[in-house]
């Protein structure tokens, strides 16, 4: 199935009035459904697993921006690590430690956002807020000079009630907003991605600054 062209445009336009960034989830589709929203001037991709994304990138042309928005173990972070745009589902130190060895051997800087566990479901990674905490503060001391924390990430629960999904977010940005203090180096908060396709709307009225979004674009996998 080919991307909804339409589709993607009202939500590019609706994106527009609020500033908020659009990374089109394209795991499991083929190329030519990314090309077809690349010449319609998309640039952000997400994708959810390492060897895929490491095939897409190699074929696909150099100035995608490559999200890596799936769980990342740290012995394939070595595989993006020469191009991946951002990381978005940082749970560890260790894991940052890895990203940035990788990274110092690509003499490149790597954007990461931690991820938070906000969701009811067991399924989902991320940390709580003492975690958090705990990571920000070992990160202030630490040597790491090629990864740079830029924000937060969180999933909400896969649920029809809209109270439980705008809690969720309400509750990552009150983390965001609570660590968003003016920093040097590797630590310094400016993007919140929060939102899907089901409840991306609910995510930028609870302040997203960035929204993953694919069956409404890609239809559904």
């Amino acid at each position: 199935m080919a991307a909804n062209s339409d589709a993607y445009q009202n939500i590019r336009k609706e994106l527009a009035v609020t500033n908020t960034a659009l990374i089109a989830v394209s795991k499991t589709k083929p190329v030519e459904d990314i090309l077809e929203l690349y010449h319609l001037g998309q640039r952000d991709f997400g994708e959810n697993y390492v060897q895929e994304l490491a095939e897409k990138a190699a074929v696909l042309p150099n100035d995608i921006r490559w999200h890596f928005i799936g769980h990342l173990q740290s012995n394939k972070v070595k595989y993006i690590a020469p191009f991946v745009h951002l990381i978005h589902g940082v749970d560890s130190f260790k894991l940052l430690q890895e990203i940035n060895k990788q990274a110092a051997k690509q003499s490149r800087l790597i954007e990461c956002l931690l991820q938070v566990y906000i969701a009811k479901e067991e399924t989902k990674f991320g940390l709580d807020a003492e975690e958090l905490a705990s990571l920000l503060k070992e990160l202030s001391s630490a040597n790491l000079n090629y990864v740079k924390i830029c924000g937060l990430m969180g999933m909400a629960s896969f649920s029809d009630k809209l109270d439980i999904v705008r809690n969720e977010f309400k509750y990552l940005k009150g983390l965001f907003d609570k660590f968003d203090q003016p920093q040097t180096g590797n630590y310094n908060f400016q993007t919140l991605s929060m939102g899907m396709s089901s409840d991306y709307k609910i995510a930028i009225e609870e302040g997203s600054t960035m929204v993953r979004i694919g069956s409404l674009i890609f239809g559904e996998r």
